[in-house]
C-alpha cells in the first residue's frame, strides 16, 4: 500500500486508534491534518509528526469544524481521505439511568461529528471527483451492547451514515466505509472492562477472562491492526470497495458475558 501524495484528516487524531492511523498514515506517504479536542494530546504528537497539521476542534461544534478546515485549506488544495475517528465511550449504566447531558454528549460527538465533517469534506470530493471517507463504528454497531446505549445506538448509526453517503457520493468517485473494531487493547477498552466489571460486582481480571469467551478467538485486538485497516481502504487497491462496515475484531459473537 503506498499514500504518497494523499492527504489526509483524522479526527480524534492526537491518541488512540486515531494517533495509529495517523503514524501508520505517515509511514505510507500521506500529508496529513489531525483534530483533536485535548490541546495536550496535540502538543505530544507535534514532535512524533512534525509534518503533520494540528488543529484543535470538538467536531460536535460545527464552527470548530468550519476554522479546521479553514485551517487544512491554507496547506493544502485537495483532501483525499477523511477519517471519521473522533467518539466518547459514554456511560456505563443502566439506560433508564442515563442523563439528558449524557445522551447528548454521546450523539453530538460520535454522529453529529461525523456529520458535519463529512458535511465539510464534500466541496474537495465534488471538485475533484475523487476521495474517501472512513467511520469509525464498533461490532457495537452491529448487536446490542447492555449499560452502552448511546455509545451503541451511535455506532449504529455510523453504519446508516456509512451506507447513505456511499450512495450519495458514490456518483463522484467517493468511497465511504466504516471500521468496526471489537474490544481493542487500549486505555478506552481497558477503561470500560473496568467500568462493565464494576456494574456487575466482578474484579476486571476475571471479568475479562469471561468477557474474550464472546469472542471467537478469545483475543483483543491491536490498534495497529485499525490502522492497517484504515490504510488499506484509504489506499487505491480498495478502489471498489464502499458502502462496506468491516469487522476487525476476532468475530465478536455476543456482548453478554458468560454466567458466573
Amino acid at each position: 500500500m503506498n499514500l504518497t501524495g494523499k492527504t489526509a484528516i483524522i479526527t480524534g487524531g492526537a491518541s488512540g486508534i486515531g494517533l495509529a492511523i495517523a503514524k501508520r498514515f505517515s509511514e505510507l506517504g500521506a500529508d496529513l491534518c489531525l483534530c483533536d479536542v485535548s490541546q495536550a494530546a496535540l502538543d505530544d504528537v507535534h514532535n512524533l509528526l512534525p509534518g503533520a497539521i494540528l488543529v484543535r476542534a470538538d467536531v460536535s461544534r460545527p464552527d470548530d469544524v468550519a476554522q479546521a478546515f479553514e485551517d487544512f485549506g491554507a496547506a493544502f488544495d485537495r483532501l483525499d481521505v477523511l477519517v471519521n475517528n473522533a467518539g466518547v465511550s459514554g456511560p456505563t449504566k443502566a439506560f433508564d439511568e442515563i442523563a439528558d447531558s449524557e445522551w447528548a454528549d454521546v450523539m453530538g460527538v460520535n454522529i453529529s461529528g461525523m456529520f458535519h465533517m463529512a458535511r465539510a469534506a464534500a466541496p474537495y470530493f465534488r471538485k475533484q471527483n475523487s476521495g474517501a471517507v472512513i467511520n469509525m463504528s464498533s461490532t457495537a454497531g452491529r448487536m446490542g451492547m447492555p449499560l452502552r446505549l448511546p455509545y451503541s445506538v451511535t455506532k449504529h448509526a455510523v453504519r446508516g451514515l456509512t451506507e447513505t453517503l456511499a450512495m450519495e457520493l458514490g456518483e463522484v468517485g467517493v468511497r465511504v466505509n466504516s471500521i468496526l473494531p471489537g474490544f481493542v487493547n487500549g486505555p478506552r477498552g481497558l477503561r470500560v472492562i473496568s467500568e462493565q466489571a464494576l456494574a456487575k460486582g466482578m474484579e476486571p481480571e476475571a471479568y475479562m477472562q469471561k468477557f474474550l469467551h464472546n469472542i471467537s478467538m478469545h483475543s483483543m485486538v491491536e490498534m495497529e491492526e485499525i490502522a492497517d485497516m484504515a490504510a488499506f481502504l484509504a489506499s487505491d487497491r480498495a478502489r471498489h470497495v464502499s458502502g462496506q462496515s468491516i469487522g476487525v475484531c476476532g468475530n465478536f459473537e455476543s456482548y453478554r458475558s458468560p454466567a458466573t
